[in-house]
């Protein structure tokens, strides 16, 4: 009986498990085709990643909602040229997530080359089978 308990017991965690780290690579193509949308600027994309309830801060202070993240970026008034991400980590909890990484961009925001350098904070929130960006927060790198 007891050893029944602890096979049906690794078995749930083993379950648990996968269910958790297939979210977790859910979220990870999210985070991939933001920065996609971030780079090409299409339109679709960027609507398609962002929730309604969108919260973008900015390094410098400024937070957008939805509609001026997206205008911005299809515009081309905030130009991403590239962006490279590292030492992300993803913790999943229920239906949100918390994405932290490093960020750094080439891009050429008003005719005006230049690289960013930033820590990233990303909450997605799981809406019907698709993750949407939430919030998002910006600091620079010292």
């Amino acid at each position: 009986m007891k050893k029944s308990f602890i096979v049906f017991l690794a078995l749930i965690m083993s379950i648990a498990g996968f269910a958790q780290s297939k979210k977790h690579d859910q979220v990870a193509a999210a985070v991939e085709k933001l920065r996609l949308a971030m780079i090409s600027g299409v339109k679709e994309d960027l609507e398609a990643i962002a929730d309604d309830s969108l919260s973008y801060g900015h390094s410098g202070g400024g937070v957008e909602g939805k509609a001026d993240f997206v205008e911005k970026i299809a515009s081309g008034k905030s130009d991403f040229i590239t962006i490279d991400l590292s030492n992300q980590t993803i913790s999943v909890y229920g239906n949100f997530a918390v994405v932290r990484h490093s960020l750094y961009a080439k891009n050429n925001d008003g005719g005006k080359p230049g690289e960013v350098k930033l820590k990233i904070l990303l909450v997605f929130r799981k809406t019907g089978k698709d993750w949407k960006l939430l919030a998002r927060q910006a600091v620079k790198l010292t």
